[in-house]
């Protein structure tokens, strides 16, 4: 997941399905500092203000096939992960909402549309690379529907970590090496 602007599936006003382009990344004003991006949502955050709102009306699903965590620092190994069959897709489980405001430091107000990932614990195979998060995966046309659709309630029954055995590292590397790309 390498790009700033994937491509987003969520609800248009009418109620139907729309695929476009968000950048990635809430924007978190701090006065008197650049705004900050954030790209992930932590699932034992999602009652705040900061997201709550979100979380309640505004999910949305990030096709993928892989992602990457970094392990150690200078070098870091970026590891990348994917399910067993790798040309098997899935989706981050995500939500979005319209900014309006700078994104750069005394920049100019820009209406943007952001989102951000929804994460929880990690599984074991993650957990060798990054402890402590992993992103919420949905492979099931019935889990996508259901995280659009569904309640609040329906929505956080799908928020755990996908089974190790059913994932791996496809590859490590120093550089990050977008799969993607």
């Amino acid at each position: 997941m390498g790009r700033r602007t994937p491509p987003v599936v969520r609800k248009a006003n009418d109620g139907e399905r729309e695929l476009l382009e968000l950048s990635w990344g809430f924007v978190l004003l701090m006065p008197g500092y650049a705004p900050k991006r954030v790209n992930n949502t932590r699932d034992d955050k999602l009652g705040s203000s900061f997201w709550a709102k979100s979380f309640r009306e505004r999910r949305c699903l990030v096709p993928g096939s892989s992602f990457s965590e970094p392990k150690g620092k200078k070098p870091a190994i970026w590891n990348w992960f994917a399910l067993n069959d790798e040309r098997e897709l899935f989706s981050f489980a995500g939500i979005w909402r319209s900014d309006n405001g700078p994104i750069k430091k005394d920049g100019e107000k820009v209406e943007i549309d952001v989102f951000s990932f929804v994460t929880t614990t990690p599984n074991e195979l993650v957990a060798t690379i990054h402890p402590k998060r992993m992103p919420v995966m949905l492979t099931s046309q019935e889990a996508c529907d259901q995280w659009i659709d569904g309640t609040e309630d329906e929505a956080r029954e799908l928020i755990r970590p996908y089974p190790a055995d059913k994932m791996k590292i496809v590859q490590a590397s120093e550089e990050r090496l977008d799969l993607a790309a």
